[in-house]
């Protein structure tokens, strides 16, 4: 049995969209009745992850490692303490860095975000997932409607890395700053994400769990919030739309997404097969 991880936007399914190629859901399903068990492994928050999940997964790796489920159990929850969401936002807010906090059934974002990144150039899959999200209107709120719920991470964006530093200096002691790899465009977009946690924890938790050794486990991604899942995976398989320092430390690159890649690289890795 293999434990296969997969990441959303951009890997899965086009970034923003929730709907996978047939030919991606005919892979899982294919290596589910063989045996496998398949992850969803992302950065999305429960909810906002949660319309992929009518297509069949084992479980789900959210919020970049800070929810961990498999079937109904919860292996994991630790979202931020009140006192670092309070100065998190705090010390954004003051150096004019548009914020996104992400709790595990909703997300809220600042005032004027979804039109500073119509006017951002260039980005990544990540960047086109948010833009999707904000003109779809698929469920984000504006900030003014937050009523303090837990939260498990904040992205943010803006227009040079000197605005972030300030926050950097004064939090990087228990949170990392993952800036996204945003080779041609004009702003900067990363995720503040607890030490605690990360996406490759969440992957030995599962493996852990299932008794399943790591070499016997495959992550699928595009983007550096894939990281840490491609580290802890016994095979790293990087999507040809992605990261190309992603891909340097992968052990394998399958076509794009929309070239059916998913499929592709689960019958060159045998995960259609017992």
């Amino acid at each position: 049995m293999k434990l296969i991880f997969l990441d959303i936007d951009g890997t899965l399914t086009s970034p923003g969209s929730n709907v996978p190629p047939d030919s991606a859901l005919e892979a899982i399903r294919t290596a589910r009745a063989a045996g496998h068990k398949v992850f969803l492994c992302t950065g999305r928050n429960l909810d906002m992850l949660t319309p992929v999940l009518k297509y069949g997964f084992d479980g789900v790796v959210a919020s970049s490692g800070g929810y961990v489920t498999y079937g109904d159990r919860v292996l994991y929850d630790c979202p931020m303490t009140d006192e670092q969401r309070r100065e998190a936002m705090r010390l954004f807010k003051e150096c004019g860095v548009f914020r996104t906090v992400e709790a595990k059934d909703a997300s809220y974002c600042d005032e004027g975000l979804a039109e500073f990144l119509n006017q951002a150039s260039g980005g990544n899959s990540e960047l086109v997932r948010w833009r999707k999200a904000l003109e779809k209107d698929l469920g984000i709120r504006p900030m003014s409607e937050y009523d303090g719920r837990p939260i498990y991470k904040v992205v943010f964006m803006c227009r040079s890395e000197e605005q972030i530093a300030p926050v950097k200096a004064a939090l990087e002691k228990d949170f990392i700053f993952l800036v996204q790899d945003m080779a041609g465009a004009d702003c900067i977009n990363g995720e503040l994400v607890n030490r605690k946690f990360d996406k490759g924890t969440g992957v030995r938790l599962a493996a852990e769990t299932l008794d399943v050794n790591l070499a016997d486990t495959v992550g699928f991604g595009d983007s550096m919030n894939d990281l840490e899942m491609i580290q802890a995976v016994g095979q790293s398989v990087c999507m040809a739309n992605g990261s190309p320092t992603l891909k340097s430390m992968s052990s394998f690159i399958c076509p794009s997404v929309e070239e059916d890649g998913l499929a592709q690289g689960f019958r060159s890795l045998g995960l259609l097969e017992p």
